[in-house]
Parts: C-alpha cells; structure tokens; sequence
C-alpha cells in the first residue's frame, strides 16, 4: 500500500457523478486516504475551486474527471502550490463554446420533465463508452443510478460551471507537479484532440490513452487507468 497520509488523494468526479464513479478505481489503489468529492451547490469552477480550497488539507494529490478536470484546472490556477500531483481524465480545457450555452440549459429542462436517467439513456448514452460496451447493462445502470442521486437541481448548477468555464492551460502550463493526463481513445465527449491540447501545454506531463474506453474511462477500464495512476502517485509522493 502506497502510505499517502500526509497527501491524501482527492478525487472530483464529473456531471451528475458520485463515489459509485471511483469506487473499483479506488478498491485497485488501495490508498490510506481518498477522499471523493461530487460537485454541488456551486454555480462556477471558480465558486466550486474557493469552496473546495477552503475545505482541502493544505497540501494534496488531485485528480479531476470530466467537468470534474475542468474545476481541477481551476484549482490548479487559483493555488497551484496546494497541489502534489494533477491527474486529468476525460477532459476539455478550453472554455465552453458561447452557442452552447442555450442547448446545455434546455438539456437540463428536458431531462428535468422526463427524468434524469431515461433522459441519459436516450441522449448520452451512445456518446459515454466505447462502442463494444454499448450493450453493457451493469455500466449503465452505475451511470444512470448516479444521475438519479445526483439530482436535477445538481444537473442544474454543474451545467453551468460547464457553461462558464475558463481556458486554463496557462496554469497548467505553470505548474512545477507531476501530471498525467488520460483520455478514452473512443471519447467525442473530451477528445483525443482536446487531450492533446492538454497535454501539449503542460509540458512535464505524461499522456495515457486507453483504446478499448469511451468518457468514462474510469468505469470502463479501471484495470488499465490503475497502474499509470500508481505511479503518478508515486512520483508524485517523491517529489515533496
């Protein structure tokens, strides 16, 4: 067991994603101190970074999936000294389209009148795994029994921190840490492109592409997302 007591892992998930999100990731690790954070009752990355900074020991290893990356970018620009390490899965670090803004929020309503997991099943689904886990009845079921806990008011504020996001990469590009950026190879959600972005600004950082994944590469790959996180782990343990 790696002994991260001092430096705890926080792990932020994505849109409409709880604990369930990190569960088998966390149960490979097998770290002394994880601490998994659902993004509520913020309205920005920058609201939900001051809140969890406020809250955060002051010294911590951080790993962001999806809109979860986008508000570790934040928190990597507002107190990069606070971090150990920065592991980024699924993400887009560019801000969010302008045009966007009016789709995302009616996505919201919709989802609201129909109900947060049949509206996931019939418009996310396709675009959240790899084609071959399409048909994956126990995957689905995680995603959308995470939805229904999440909670439409939850949709609500997370879509727009999505809608209100900054272009970070300056920051990520500032920090000193270990980084290691992961992406699904399957993912029109987050790009390859947009990973390739990432990882181009942050120069000291390591990329891992996972080929059988779709979004949702920490549900659909735990065994292959695992060994790369060890060792971001570690090295990052041993550059404090």
């Amino acid at each position: 067991m790696l002994d991260n007591t001092e430096l705890p892992l926080v792990l932020i998930g994505g849109t409409l994603c709880t604990a369930r999100l990190w569960q088998p990731l966390v149960e490979q690790l097998a770290l002394s101190s994880v601490m998994c954070i659902s993004l509520t009752g913020s309205d920005s990355a920058p609201q939900a970074a001051r809140r969890l900074l406020q809250n955060l020991p002051p010294r911590f290893l951080l790993a962001g999936f999806s809109l979860g990356a986008i508000v570790a970018l934040q928190m990597a620009a507002d107190a990069p000294e606070r971090l150990a390490g920065l592991a980024l899965i699924s993400v887009n670090p560019l801000a969010d389209a302008p045009e966007n803004a009016s789709s995302r929020r009616e996505a919201v309503s919709t989802a609201h009148e129909q109900g947060l997991a049949e509206w996931l099943s019939a418009n996310l689904w396709h675009k959240y795994v790899a084609p071959e886990r399409l048909g994956d009845p126990a995957l689905r079921e995680i995603i959308c029994q995470m939805a229904e806990e999440s909670g439409h008011d939850t949709f609500a504020s997370q879509t727009e921190i999505a809608i209100t996001r900054r272009d970070n990469r300056v920051a990520l590009a500032a920090l000193s840490c270990p980084i290691i950026i992961i992406n699904g190879a399957h993912d029109p959600i987050c790009t390859p492109h947009h990973h390739q972005l990432a990882s181009a600004s942050a120069v000291r950082s390591r990329r891992i592409t996972v080929h059988t994944a779709g979004h949702f590469a920490v549900l659909e790959a735990p065994d292959e997302i695992a060994p790369p996180l060890r060792q971001w782990i570690q090295e990052s343990l041993n550059a404090t």
